[in-house]
């Protein structure tokens, strides 16, 4: 396995690919693994024949200095994973390549960014479309393959791909999930025991709200699960017509995508979860 710390040497180890006729997905990530990162390395490399892994914690997706230190950072651990997983190369920037001293563009969906997930973390999705346009553009990949846990995102970077001409094709990965149901991420080992185990109320609220047939409905039951568990504080929930992305009302007459955020431990120092699903009539 490839270890890349700078643009030059990911866009050299690319090239190597290329010139052996091989094809070549990248799979973006924060570090701080888990088994559905593992799981999108295994999609990548089914529908490919080499995996670019890539690992930077973004702080420019980060509303606050704390929620960036806090975010875990387990390098030789994460490189471990990934060497048994096959991966073939892994880029590890540093903030200052990522970032060149007098960088000044950023990229920003203008709409998708500033609504429902993006209201509750301002600034959160232009940081999001920056550095991932940036990964692509560098990563010159195939296909790119993220987790639908991130619903807003992923509309985001289909967005930002469509709208700049990146050849590289945005491939979405359902959600995994612990055997509770919690979808998996990196901030879960944030959690406390006692809020690990409240935190499932985000997934149980999701299936509770499978089974309505409007979105009020949705709505009350979603929020009936998450006030019922004293240990989350609700920050949104987000009912989407899945195809165009708008705010869905009524009766549920087309597939819709129900993002919900909700907050755990202090208050002084959260740990903010999100979750999705989507439902169809």
């Amino acid at each position: 396995m490839l270890i890349c710390r700078t643009v030059a040497d990911l866009r050299a180890a690319v090239a190597g690919f290329r010139a052996q006729g091989d094809t070549v997905a990248v799979v973006p990530t924060m570090g701080a693994l888990h088994a559905g990162h593992l799981h999108l390395m295994a999609q990548a490399a089914a529908a490919q024949t080499r995996v670019v892994a890539t690992i930077f914690v973004n702080p420019t997706q980060f509303g606050s200095s704390s929620d960036l230190a806090a975010y875990p950072r387990t390098e030789s651990r994460d490189l471990d994973l990934l060497d048994r997983a096959g991966v073939d190369a892994v880029f590890l920037p540093s903030v200052s390549e990522m970032y060149p001293d007098g960088d000044q563009t950023i990229v920003e969906t203008t709409l998708l960014a500033n609504v429902f997930h993006g209201l509750v973390r301002p600034g959160h999705f232009r940081g999001v479309a920056t550095v991932v346009t940036k990964l692509l553009n560098i990563a010159q990949a195939d296909a790119a393959y993220f987790g639908e846990k991130d619903y807003q995102q992923l509309a985001v970077i289909r967005r930002l791909a469509r709208d700049l001409h990146i050849p590289t094709r945005i491939i979405g990965v359902p959600t995994v999930r612990e055997t509770d149901g919690l979808a998996m991420s990196s901030r879960n080992v944030r959690l406390s025991p006692e809020d690990r185990a409240a935190a499932v109320c985000l997934s149980q609220a999701l299936t509770a709200a499978k089974s309505c047939t409007t979105i009020d409905a949705m709505q009350a039951a979603i929020r009936a699960r998450i006030s019922a568990e004293p240990r989350a504080r609700l920050r949104a929930i987000d009912i989407v017509d899945a195809a165009t992305f708008a705010a869905a009302t009524g009766p549920l007459t087309a597939t819709v995508g129900i993002m919900i955020a909700a907050e755990f431990g202090p208050p002084d120092n959260p740990v903010l979860l999100i979750d999705q699903t989507e439902v169809s009539p």
